[in-house]
C-alpha cells in the first residue's frame, strides 16, 4: 500500500484527497487540525509555518494544500501581507520538501503543489496572491528538472472552489451567480474535481507528466466568455 503526506489535508480540497485516497491508501496528514478518524489516516497536527515537521521513512506522494486568500486593493496591501502569504504558500511548501526529499527520492514519488489562475490571468485584488503561486509554478519546474530521475512535480492551477477558505466569496446566491457567470463553463469548481486531478497526478498513470502547471478552470484563462 503506497504513503501519500497530505498537508493540510482537514478541509477543502484537502479533505476531498484524502477522501478520494483513504480506501487504498495510507494518509498522513499534517494539518493544524485533525481529520476523521480512519484505520488508514494518521493525523499529525502541525503548524506548516512555525511548528517542526514529524520525522517520516515511508512517502510514494505528497500533496501540498495550504493556500490563502487575501483579496485586497493594492493599495491597501501591506508588506506584511505579502509576507504572510508567501510564508503559508510558497515557504512552507519549501520546508516540506526539505524535510522529505531524501525519502521521497527513495521511491520515485509525485509531489504536487497548487497555483491559481490568477498567475495566468490578470485580476485585480490579486497582486499578493499571485505573487505567492507564481513562484510555486517556478518552484515546480525548477524542482522537477532539477529531481528528473527521482521526484517528479507537478502544480495544478483551479478556478475559485467551493471550500471554506473561498466562503467570503460565495457567500450567497447572488454571489454565485456571478461568480458562475465569470466562466465560459458557467460552473464553480468543487473540491472533489480538483481531488481527482490531484490523485491523477499522484498515481502511476501520471508516470510520464513532470513540471507542469495544469488549470482546471471552467474555461476562465483560455475561453472567451
Amino acid at each position: 500500500m503506497k504513503t501519500i503526506v497530505v498537508v493540510g489535508g482537514s478541509k477543502g480540497i484537502g479533505k476531498a484527497i484524502v477522501d478520494s485516497l483513504k480506501e487504498t491508501t495510507k494518509i498522513i496528514n499534517i494539518s493544524r487540525t485533525s481529520t476523521e478518524t480512519h484505520s488508514n489516516i494518521i493525523n499529525y497536527e502541525c503548524d506548516i509555518t512555525t511548528d517542526e515537521l514529524p520525522v517520516l521513512e515511508e512517502i510514494h506522494g505528497l500533496v501540498y494544500c495550504p493556500g490563502s486568500i487575501n483579496l485586497k486593493p493594492f493599495k491597501r496591501l501591506t508588506l506584511d501581507d505579502f509576507q504572510n502569504d508567501f510564508n503559508i504558500n510558497v515557504k512552507g511548501a519549501i520546508k516540506t520538501i526539505k524535510a522529505y526529499e531524501d525519502v521521497l527520492s527513495k521511491n520515485n514519488s509525485s509531489v504536487v503543489f497548487f497555483s491559481t489562475v490568477a498567475s495566468k490571468l490578470g485580476m485585480p485584488f490579486h497582486a499578493s496572491i499571485a505573487c505567492s503561486k507564481s513562484a510555486i509554478e517556478g518552484l515546480t519546474k525548477s524542482l522537477a528538472a532539477e529531481y528528473a530521475t527521482k521526484i517528479r512535480f507537478n502544480a495544478i492551477a483551479p478556478t475559485i472552489t467551493d471550500t471554506t477558505l473561498a466562503a467570503r466569496l460565495l457567500r450567497n446566491e447572488k454571489q454565485q451567480e456571478i461568480m458562475k457567470e465569470r466562466h465560459p463553463l458557467k460552473k464553480i469548481l468543487e473540491p472533489t474535481e480538483v481531488a481527482d486531478l490531484a490523485c491523477f497526478l499522484l498515481s502511476n498513470k501520471t508516470a510520464g507528466i513532470t513540471g507542469q502547471i495544469i488549470p482546471i478552470d471552467a474555461g476562465i484563462v483560455s475561453v472567451k466568455n
